[in-house]
């Protein structure tokens, strides 16, 4: 049983770090409406679509001078505590988003809005029509603000961009900010021609962030930019190499849009109908490094009114104060109802300790303090498994001759149920007490794998960012060292050969770890240290296990069937 137990535990471990990073998530289940005719995507070059113009803008006529306009393009600064956004005049349209609380890979404040992108692709909040010379016109306009800068201070405030020329084209854009959800813009606009209101469609164009995820935190803890959203319950992320084939989705969306491992650009729209079109955008950065993207565009059925737009950090209580439905944009995975408590445990344990390193081995000490009684009476039901396993072997030993088909054999299983009354062993409460641990193993496993609350937070020395590698792989080593005693530890009724097997694991589970981030292999650490000074305890409370002969009765009972013959013909020749 303990034999079995461990072999479940190890491909437990097997099935989720090679299904993480080997195998994509299944693509939405609805099926796609296909795009007519997709143009072939060239890094550096935008796809066409048919609602925007294919040829540069055409010069405006005389006859459609601005009436209300700005008269040279120019940035429009939006500033509040976590984030500074620049709007240009042309076009009205987002031309950065930059984090303060969160910082890029050169130290300097991330960027949410890529600034790699070569001329020609989209920026956020560009309005696109039907009518391609209109388009043209929408996103060349120099859009008349209603302040020049704006700094968020106790109350909402709102940005408006307004454009109206002589042939009856209008156009308006309101970007409402909010201190208390500084992620957040509430956005809304309507284009107009003759008085005549026109449906737009909402190109967000490339995003997020820099295209480039870490390579070295391998792609199960650091994945690319991708097509996200909720609908009829049910979150829908779509693998990069899926993304042409579920180009388009029609629905009614909790939210849509694009993430990557740590942050979300999305519209949270609460349920209105909303047609969806994703596309994969490469631009090559330098020769020998490429980035990846994703432009996306929605168009409702009406002009938008109010619609929130989140660009922001994947943190939980974060994305919950926007909407409940948002946080089901991390993926805590199937534990995620255990996850969440670990989560916030886990903040309320740095609240007081500043560090998050310190905070999670505080928590992994507390976690196994709340488990103690459950492991020492799986070690206590594994150490008096030890004991009979001399008897239990004999037993095994003299029907090991038997096919299993033979009737015989259910006489094995009898005796060996009656030895373990005898001795008062249950088999179950060795396996039991160590399975009901695995959901908080694998939660924590999730939890630490997708917290951005661990993104750039230092630990001592060496480890400056938990969501990492460690640099000098050192606490992968010992994380290996310590899970290798505790293998040697660990009482074990398993036969030489099975248990010189075991102890290659901790080997095996060091190089799958290499490159894990830094705060999972402190976990693991921390609770392989636990596991040792627990089992070391628990031999001192137990005292050695004593070493057992098989009983002369035993070997009576069962010395003829061994040989494959009844009790019945044993009676008849006495």
């Amino acid at each position: 049983m303990e034999k079995r137990v461990l072999l479940a535990v190890v491909l437990s471990f097997i099935v989720l770090y090679g299904y993480q990073a080997m195998f994509p998530p299944p693509a939405p289940r609805s099926k796609p409406v296909a795009p007519s005719a997709p143009a072939p995507i060239v890094p550096g070059i935008p796809a066409q679509h048919d609602s925007t113009p294919t040829t540069p803008a055409p010069a405006m006529s005389p006859g459609a001078a601005p009436v209300v306009a700005d008269t040279t393009e120019h940035d429009v600064v939006v500033e509040s505590d976590a984030v500074r956004a620049v709007f240009s005049t042309r076009g009205a349209v987002l031309k950065s988003w930059r984090l303060k609380k969160y910082q890029d890979l050169n130290g300097k404040p991330l960027d949410l809005v890529p600034q790699s992108l070569p001329p020609g692709n989209a920026r956020p909040f560009t309005l696109v029509v039907p009518d391609g010379p209109t388009s043209a016109v929408l996103q060349e306009a120099l859009y008349k603000p209603s302040s020049s800068e704006l700094t968020l201070g106790a109350s909402p405030a709102t940005l408006t961009f307004e454009y109206q020329d002589a042939n009856g084209l209008s156009a308006r854009k309101d970007f409402t900010f909010s201190p208390n959800q500084p992620y957040v813009v509430d956005f809304s606009a309507t284009v107009a021609r003759a008085g005549a209101e026109i449906a737009p469609t909402l190109e967000w164009g490339p995003g997020i962030g820099t295209g480039i995820a870490p390579a070295s935190s391998m792609g199960m803890y650091s994945p690319p930019a991708q097509p996200i959203f909720y609908k009829e319950g049910k979150v829908s992320r779509i693998a990069p190499n899926k993304i042409q084939e579920n180009a388009t989705q029609d629905g009614k969306f909790g939210f849509s849009g694009v993430d990557d491992h740590y942050f979300l650009a999305a519209a949270v729209i609460s349920g209105q109908p909303l047609h969806v079109e994703y596309r994969p955008v490469d631009v090559q950065v330098t020769p020998e490094q490429a980035a990846h993207f994703v432009a996306w565009s929605a168009r409702f059925q009406a002009s938008p009114r109010n619609v929130r737009f989140f660009l922001g950090p994947k943190d939980f209580e974060v994305l919950e104060s926007v909407d409940r439905d948002l946080t089901r944009a991390i993926d805590f995975g199937m534990f995620a109802w255990l996850v969440v408590p670990l989560l916030r445990a886990l903040k309320w344990v740095n609240g007081y300790v500043g560090n998050y390193g310190w905070s999670i081995i505080i928590l992994t000490a507390l976690i196994n303090i709340a488990m103690f009684p459950l492991r020492h009476k799986s070690v206590v039901s594994m150490r008096r498994m030890q004991e009979i396993q001399p008897e239990v072997k004999a037993v095994q030993d003299r029907y090991a001759k038997l096919k299993m088909s033979d009737p015989a054999r259910q006489k094995m299983n009898a005796e060996l149920m009656t030895l373990y009354r005898e001795r008062g062993v249950n088999p179950a409460s060795g396996c039991v007490p160590m399975l009901l641990t695995l959901p908080v193993l694998f939660a924590f496993y999730s939890m630490l794998s997708v917290a951005i609350e661990l993104r750039g937070a230092p630990f001592v020395g060496w480890i400056r960012d938990l969501s990492v590698y460690d640099p000098l792989f050192i606490t992968p080593v010992l994380m290996g060292v310590t899970q290798f005693v505790q293998t040697k530890m660990t009482p074990s009724t398993a036969d030489p050969m099975q248990q010189k097997m075991m102890m290659f694991m901790p080997i095996i589970f060091m190089f799958m770890l290499l490159w894990a981030p830094s705060g999972l292999v402190l976990y693991w650490t921390t609770s392989n240290l636990w596991a040792i000074g627990q089992q070391a305890l628990t031999n001192k409370l137990i005292g050695p296990a004593p070493q057992r002969a098989v009983p002369p009765s035993a070997e009576r009972r069962v010395k003829n069937v061994g040989g494959g013959k009844s009790e019945q013909a044993s009676k008849e020749r006495k």
